[in-house]
């Protein structure tokens, strides 16, 4: 079975800093797609980062130059680190893992975990 667990999130200001941690069990990530995606209350679900299996990694537009993902094989996990945080990036950000990418409606068929709150303050 296959489990998805999503860490660090919180409260913080506008300007700040938090890192994300996925860990995965039952699966194994080095070899398939993983990647973030949020989702704000009364707003669609976005994209915000993702490694194909082909190791091509993507951003969404409003997050460019200021996250970063990555992932640690040997740890089965992926992390987003987030700088510059901005109000607009207050969200609930999942962690998605599985077979299907390329783009981002691709990953609408993957794992998802519960999620992990992002709050900046201005």
């Amino acid at each position: 079975q296959v489990q998805l667990v999503e860490s660090g999130g919180g409260s913080v200001q506008a300007g700040g800093s938090l890192r994300l941690s996925c860990t995965a069990s039952g699966y194994e990530i080095s070899r398939n797609c993983m990647g973030w995606f949020r989702q704000a209350p009364g707003k669609e679900r976005e994209g915000v980062a993702r490694i194909d299996s082909d190791g091509n990694i993507s951003y969404g537009d409003s997050v460019k130059g200021r996250f970063t993902i990555s992932q640690d094989n040997a740890k089965n996990t992926l992390s987003l680190q987030m700088n510059s945080l901005k109000p607009e990036d207050t969200a609930m950000y999942f962690c998605v893992a599985g077979p299907y990418g390329g783009s981002w409606r691709a990953y609408e068929s993957n794992w998802w975990g519960q999620g992990t709150q992002v709050t900046v303050s201005s």
